[in-house]
């Protein structure tokens, strides 16, 4: 509004008698010297956020009581002034988030708007429905307070995309369509359909005003970035005015002057006497009104909770910080109870004012305060001023809001066929927005989201993947032997990667698969971790999966069943609640997916498995390694070797160590653990049993151990030293090949078969 003042001041009005003209030249000394202030960085973004909210929230205010009656829009204007006060004081006096600024904003005028039309058309009186308007806007205070009250202040984010973009066009073309009837000067009531098709009620002076603001304003952001649009938008309306009252006497008066917004006539008496007798009637409303009015607050308070929100992410992302959404909601809901109880319009944070405020170098939320404070002196100052803004300009001012509102990008959902029905939604909404009502459309979009939600799940597979146990393998690292039967055997075992949810939309696809499965397969192993939900449904299915299996004698076997799904349900108390898991050993639980392929590999090997107790300390002679050498050859290999027995949990080795010794085992096994990804943690990585070595890699390239060997029961190993290893190439250089070549054979065999898994991985 300031900026407003000083470029008028550039206009030689003197020889005009109309009040208008000798206020302006009265303001151009306070302009001038308010320049040579040098002001902090919090009351400059104040300042200039200040000069965005004003017009657009006495725009709003207009819009709203407008809609009541046509002598009511002054009484618009100053509910938005009083709504970008309050809001501006108490929200970020009570909220979190640095650098908010908080007013009235658009979906707030829609709603109360299309509410207020609503009451008229129903009979209400005028004061009536002013009354309702503000129970209206307490409630909607009231429910964001228990939202954040609550801690659902995250909840809100979880709003499908496609029906906040629809709703917000919604509201864009709802204000667009308000304001076309002020914008071409037409009488209160009429229609904006009836307008664009009647040019006879047109009124062209208003016209003019109202293409230079939405001119000016869409344009403007092309050209400077220093000054907001709106500013310039509403600059231009008013010049505009100004230069068509110099050649029209009739628009340089108040009086009669449907043009301009009109005297405020706010006295401190009558406002007073407003706010007391509004407060005694709210006591006289019946429980029933206040209840009718729920549903539209809640409404109302998500949509201004969104937009707060929204904003604040914004915030973040600009400023690195983080805010706290229900702090946010509970001071943004007490900001809107006091607005509305002094007579003002709810709000929010909107992002236009906050991005001028941020850019204008404010750094602490005293600039929200300052934005508030300073809304008051500007309307305390400039009141005879505002009388004098052109309807057309605040119409045009909101026609960009509305224009600006309308998400373009679910444009974009029409290039694909797989987004085709995602931008349906947003066109749902929009026309339930249009033609049913604000409430309902919201419940619509949600409705046809979930129905899209659903609809993917349904088409899409749950099973992430299928092998066999001959494609995969254990930790466990089988001699040759057995690793020919399970390459042999490996298909009568088979996974399924369970992937996403599994219920009632899913089950009967996921059935489809595993039955033909039933009579082809020994072992059937169903892996759960990359598994989101379970539903009853699909338990329901799982037991049957177990009763078909079992009459063939076939077990189920189930892996990664954790405690925690995300959707919070105890993966494991569930199945043994329906059943699922009942003792049986027609159903086992594995930890993870190797547990479960190194139990089938135990079945498939069989008789070539001994268990520990039976097992003899092997001869050198008689492990793989060395099958087929000369018995004199291996005699004289094994007397170079220690002898070494470790007890089950020891360590052989460790993460760093410098030791370069390979290991043979005689007896037992060890377990291999190595940090994956930095992380500090040791996992599993792989399993040695009798007659397998390990240790080879730092024995062969001189460098630290990067794994960790533990005795997984009682072992007696065979220690080749690197300083052993060297005499024995002096005095045998064959022996020492024959080491060297069974050691680089097995390695190969074990990379070649871990490269060929992760080749099916990666399919």
């Amino acid at each position: 509004m300031a900026f407003v003042l000083t470029v008028l001041g550039f206009f030689n009005f003197r020889r005009c008698k109309a009040p208008i003209f000798r206020q302006t030249r009265a303001m151009l000394s306070l302009t001038a010297l308010s320049a040579k202030f040098k002001v902090p960085g919090d009351f400059w973004g104040g300042l200039a956020s200040m000069l965005v909210a004003l017009p657009a929230s006495v725009a709003f205010g207009v819009t709203v009581y407008s809609a009541i009656s046509p002598q009511y829009a002054v009484f618009g204007a100053l509910a938005g002034i009083l709504g970008a006060a309050a809001l501006g004081i108490i929200a970020p006096t009570f909220g979190g988030t640095d650098r908010l600024i908080s007013a009235p904003c658009a979906p707030a005028a829609a709603v109360l708007s299309a509410f207020a039309i609503g009451q008229v058309q129903a009979g209400a009186s005028p004061s009536g429905v002013v009354l309702l308007l503000t129970v209206f806007g307490i409630l909607t205070g009231l429910i964001q307070m228990f939202i954040g009250f609550m801690g659902a202040g995250r909840l809100i984010r979880y709003i499908p995309y496609t029906v906040v973009s629809g709703y917000l066009s919604g509201v864009g073309l709802i204000i667009i369509g308000s304001q076309i009837p002020r914008f071409v000067g037409a009488d209160a009531g009429v229609t904006w359909w009836h307008v664009l098709v009647s040019p006879d009620i047109w009124d062209f002076r208003s016209i003019q005003v109202g293409l230079a603001t939405v001119l000016v304003a869409l344009l403007a952001p092309r050209v400077t970035k220093a000054i907001p649009s709106t500013i310039l938008g509403l600059t231009a309306g008013v010049l505009t005015y100004l230069l068509l009252a110099k050649t029209d006497i009739s628009m340089a008066t108040l009086e009669d002057n449907k043009l301009v917004l009109g005297a405020l006539g706010a006295t401190s008496e009558g406002y007073l006497q407003t706010i007391t007798g509004r407060w005694q009637e709210i006591g006289e409303l019946k429980l029933g009104q206040v209840a009718a009015l729920a549903g539209g607050a809640l409404t109302l308070a998500a949509l201004l909770s969104i937009d707060t929100l929204k904003t604040c992410v914004v915030i973040d992302q600009q400023t690195r910080t983080r805010h706290d959404p229900n702090r946010e909601l509970f001071a943004q809901g007490l900001a809107n109870i006091a607005s509305s109880g002094i007579g003002g319009l709810p709000g929010a944070g909107t992002m236009g004012a906050t991005m001028v405020n941020l850019s204008s170098g404010a750094k602490t939320r005293i600039s929200g305060t300052v934005e508030g404070v300073l809304v008051l002196v500007a309307a305390l100052a400039l009141s005879s001023y505002i009388a004098w803004i052109p309807v057309a300009t605040l119409a045009g001012i909101l026609i960009v809001v509305g224009l600006r509102m309308i998400d373009t990008e679910p444009l974009r959902f029409l290039e694909s066929r797989a987004t085709v029905f995602d931008f349906a939604v947003v066109l749902v909404v929009v026309g339930f927005a249009l033609m049913v009502g604000l409430i309902a459309a919201s419940l619509a979009g949600v409705a046809l989201s979930i129905l899209l939600f659903v609809r993917e799940q349904v088409g899409g597979s749950v099973v992430r993947r299928k092998t066999f146990v001959n494609q995969r393998s254990s930790t466990w690292c089988r001699s040759e032997a057995e690793m020919r039967l399970i390459a042999a055997k490996g298909d009568r075992a088979i996974i399924f990667e369970l992937q996403g949810s599994l219920f009632f939309g899913t089950t009967y696809e996921l059935y489809l698969q595993l039955e033909p499965e039933f009579k082809l397969r020994d072992y059937v192993i169903l892996d759960m971790r990359w598994v989101q939900a379970v539903d009853i449904t699909a338990g329901h299915m799982l037991n049957q999966v177990r009763d078909n299996l079992r009459e063939r004698g076939v077990p189920l076997l189930l892996t990664h069943v954790r405690e925690q799904l995300p959707n919070g349900r105890n993966l494991v108390e569930f199945f043994k609640q329906i059943g699922l898991i009942d003792g049986s050993q027609s159903v086992r639980v594995f930890k993870n997916l190797e547990g479960a392929i190194e139990w089938v590999e135990d079945q498939l090997v069989g008789d070539l498995v001994q268990t520990v107790a039976e097992e003899t300390p092997m001869r050198l002679a008689e492990m793989d390694l060395f099958q087929g050498r000369k018995d004199v050859t291996i005699a004289d290999l094994e007397a170079r070797m220690l002898q070494r027995s470790v007890q089950a949990g020891e360590s052989v080795y460790n993460i760093g160590d410098k030791n370069r010794e390979l290991y043979l085992i005689r007896r037992g096994s060890v377990r291999i653990m190595a940090p994956i990804s930095g992380s500090r943690q040791v996992h599993h990585i792989a399993s040695y049993g009798r007659g397998d070595f390990f240790g080879g890699l730092a024995f062969l390239d001189d460098r630290v151990r990067v794994d960790h060997a533990v005795a997984s029961t009682d072992i007696e190993l065979f220690v080749l030293t690197l300083e052993q290893f060297n005499l024995l190439a002096e005095e045998h250089k064959r022996l020492a090949l024959i080491l060297m070549t069974a050691i680089s054979r097995t390695l190969a065999q074990r990379l070649r078969h871990a490269d060929g898994e992760r080749t099916l991985l990666h399919v």
